[in-house]
């Protein structure tokens, strides 16, 4: 006995339902015939490329915002640069201005050595019998023989607070000369700082002042090129009065007769100064028109002559034409008519045919559920 009630199989069923599904979006896919012609999803591709598009655009504000980034810190660079090379030279030159005061050679340890008046300055062999600087070579004081030892450590006490004294005077001084070195560090720095606000609202007053001279070089300028056309125009009118006065009291509007003879022969005349013709040469140009305008007459004659011609052709013509246009209309007519009826005979022909081929021949006709089982698969 075979058992039904066996539980159903999740995988199993899964994966029986994806395959369904991939068989049923390749049949979407393969049927649909737009996608299958085409092959590419447009409007993933429109996306893509709005996507790139986006992307460029991001790309170039990063660029933009990296190379003012760029040239902000050069800027900053640049001028802390600048800064701090006048502070080195500010330090240079408190620390020559210390070694020329305070570090003179004459205040060096060895310059009793190296001092070129030690000789001058140098006490002699003896002073006295207490002089310390006599040795037992010199027979004058034995050892254990300290006659001046009160005031020899008298002398040592004084010089010992006298050191004391000057190394708390001289650190004094130091912490003194430190804290007045930050004090002009800090001045420094600030006026730096100020100068550098007072060399941009500089930069900016002469930046105006550039363009405040500019306006006004234009303005000259506009003024001194409209001066010159004024100018310009004035001689212009000058010499178009001065060249009237000179043809009216020229020999042009005088009519001075003797100005228009050619050096080329009696037969020629300079035509800007000839002032008309003799009556016998205005006799022979009227006789000369009257025979152009009789030739002209007959020539128009012969031509009005022609165009009748022309036109009695034309006549002719457009008659025989008519009558050949009604003739071809009847023989158009006679060929629609058999036409007709040749399409009244195959029709009836090809209705008989018809009905032969439907009663005698295509006795079995397959139905709809022949054609849909074609195109119910991708395979």
């Amino acid at each position: 006995m075979y058992k039904l009630d066996l539980p159903i199989d999740l995988k199993e069923a899964a994966a029986i339902e994806r395959r369904r599904n991939m068989e049923l979006e390749r049949q979407n896919r393969i049927f649909n015939a737009k996608v299958r012609t085409i092959g590419v999803d447009v409007q993933a591709v429109k996306e893509q490329v709005h996507d790139r598009k986006l992307q460029e655009e991001r790309e170039n504000h990063r660029h933009e915002a990296f190379a003012n980034d760029m040239i902000r810190n050069d800027k900053i660079a640049e001028l802390l640069t600048r800064r701090k090379e006048q502070d080195v030279r500010n330090l240079n030159k408190a620390l020559n201005e210390f070694r020329s005061l305070n570090q003179q050679p004459d205040a060096r340890r060895e310059w009793d050595l190296n001092d070129p008046e030690a000789r001058k300055k140098d006490k002699p062999a003896r002073v006295s019998d207490d002089d310390p600087r006599c040795g037992i070579s010199g027979v004058q004081k034995f050892d254990g023989e300290d006659l001046n030892s009160k005031a020899r450590k008298k002398l040592m006490e004084e010089q010992m607070r006298e050191w004391t004294r000057r190394q708390a005077e001289e650190k004094r001084l130091q912490e003194a000369r430190q804290k007045e070195a930050d004090r002009l560090y800090d001045l420094h720095r600030r006026e730096a700082d100020e100068r550098a606000m007072e060399l941009a609202k500089a930069e900016e007053e002469c930046r105006r002042a550039i363009n405040e001279s500019m306006k006004d070089y234009n303005n000259s300028l506009s003024a001194e090129q409209a001066e010159k056309a004024r100018l310009a125009k004035q001689q212009e009118l000058d010499d178009n009065f001065t060249e009237i006065i000179n043809h009216v009291n020229g020999d042009v509007l005088t009519e001075n007769p003797d100005v228009a003879e050619s050096a080329f022969g009696p037969h020629r005349v300079i035509t800007d100064r000839w002032k008309g013709m003799s009556p016998e040469q205005l006799e022979e140009i009227r006789r000369i028109q009257e025979l152009q305008r009789q030739e002209k007459k007959r020539i128009q004659e012969d031509e009005a002559e022609r165009d009748k011609e022309w036109e009695r052709q034309r006549l002719f013509d457009a008659r025989n034409s008519l009558l050949m246009e009604r003739e071809q209309d009847r023989i158009k007519k006679g060929l629609e008519k058999e036409q007709v009826e040749s399409n009244i005979r195959l029709g009836s022909e090809q209705k008989s045919n018809l009905d032969y081929m439907d009663k005698e021949v295509y006795t079995n006709r397959p139905t709809a559920a022949y054609f849909q089982q074609w195109n119910t698969t991708s395979r």
